[in-house]
């Protein structure tokens, strides 16, 4: 199949672009950058994802704007639903280009990462692989996870250290003062 592949970074991409090759399919990325923030963090990333694509002879849309704004005004009362609705642009924006570039099936890198909510991802993916009329191409890559560090750690890729939105970058960061009593 032509699956087009969503990207979140270059060394989530190692493991699910070996294996989908191995499986036999042509797999072309997509780089969504509206919810990574800062912006000199959504540069690092995508500069590292150019960067291995172009070793691994993986052609890559990356997307040219970056609706920060958006993104922040989607989430602003809606934070608990947040990983929800990341997932949801990224998964739709993935799929409508799939749609349009006449691939068979869309996937995304999240499903490499031990830190994602695999069970929404696949649902969401379904439902709008169902509205868009693809496939959408559930696998498992996390038994991967250790083969993907090693690989990025052997090829001296960034590593970047929270999932992408101001929220994750927060949640990695700030640590809650202990209440004083």
């Amino acid at each position: 199949m032509k699956v087009l592949l969503h990207t979140c970074c270059g060394p989530c991409t190692i493991y699910p672009l070996r294996i989908l090759k191995e499986e036999g399919h042509t797999v072309m990325g997509f780089f969504y950058r509206h919810n990574i923030h800062p912006y000199a963090e959504c540069l690092r990333r995508e500069e590292t994802l150019r960067a291995y694509a172009l070793e691994m002879d993986m052609k890559v849309i990356f997307q040219e704007d970056y609706a920060l704004e958006k993104f922040l005004q989607d989430m602003v009362f809606r934070e608990p639903d947040r990983c929800r609705i990341c997932y949801h642009k990224r998964l739709s924006a993935t799929a409508l280009l799939a749609k349009r570039g006449k691939f068979d099936a869309f996937s995304s890198t999240l499903l490499y990462s031990r830190f994602q909510n695999h069970a929404l991802i696949r649902e969401i993916g379904e439902s709008v692989g169902k509205k868009t009329g693809l496939t959408f191409l559930y696998r498992d890559f996390r038994e991967g996870w250790q083969e993907g560090i090693e690989v990025s750690r052997q090829r001296g890729m960034y590593r970047q250290p929270y999932c992408g939105c101001i929220y994750s970058e927060r949640d990695r960061y700030y640590k809650a003062p202990a209440p004083q009593r």
